[in-house]
């Protein structure tokens, strides 16, 4: 007998065409319905229930119960992050386009992962604070310095230092094939950036728009 954490469980949960449909409808870090989710996954409500029956025992999914409904969303962070890896390898892995990563412009340059921001707007952020010293460590061990405190400090954006998350992670950004900034800094710089109206969620989908005002000031962000 085998010894150790069950892989085969976790891909056994990701391989259907249908859970892997629901779980990554949850990257966008709103909580949906069973329909919505049985919408999202192309599949009758019956069979949705199933799947997320399977998805919550396997850990994948939290569920919250609020009157006569039941909203889903991913566990944790852990699990948007390796759905995201996920989909690169996919990517690299699968049918080659020009141009990889997903078609709809709207993706491409700003969407949520979770709960930080995702697409091109992302990693260029990224690699600007990269630039101006604001981590330390390598990508995997990613630390938050005093110069990347002051920066974030600036904009406004204030860390838990209670939480028990990590205050910055690099996050492989599938479309980019680059990593964008996760963690709490990560989840702080979206927060701000929608309270400021920088972006805004688009209904139904993960996608995030930039405002006039948003593109000009995120044009100019951490520049010197």
């Amino acid at each position: 007998m085998k010894e150790g954490p069950d892989i085969a469980m976790i891909g056994a949960l990701l391989g259907d065409p249908a859970r892997a449909n629901i779980l990554t409808a949850l990257l966008g870090g709103q909580p949906l319905t069973a329909g919505e989710l049985a919408r999202e996954a192309g599949v009758s409500a019956q069979t949705a229930s199933g799947h997320l029956g399977r998805l919550h025992e396997g850990g994948l999914l939290a569920v919250a119960k609020q009157g006569r409904h039941r909203y889903y969303s991913l566990s944790s962070s852990e699990v948007a992050a390796l759905l995201e890896q996920v989909l690169g390898l996919a990517a690299r892995v699968g049918a080659t386009r020009t141009r990889p990563g997903p078609r709809d412009l709207a993706l491409r340059e700003a969407r949520v992962c979770y709960d930080h921001l995702a697409g091109e707007r992302a990693v260029v952020l990224f690699e600007r604070l990269c630039d101006l010293g604001a981590f330390s460590g390598a990508t995997e061990g990613l630390g938050l310095t005093a110069r990347g405190s002051a920066l974030l400090s600036q904009l406004g954006v204030e860390l838990d230092a209670r939480s028990r998350r990590p205050v910055c992670k690099a996050c492989f950004d599938w479309s980019e094939r680059k990593p964008h900034l996760a963690g709490l800094a990560g989840a702080g710089l979206l927060d701000r950036f929608m309270a400021l109206g920088w972006v805004r969620r688009s209904p139904g989908s993960r996608a995030v728009s930039v405002t006039r005002t948003g593109a000009s000031a995120l044009d100019r962000l951490f520049l010197p």
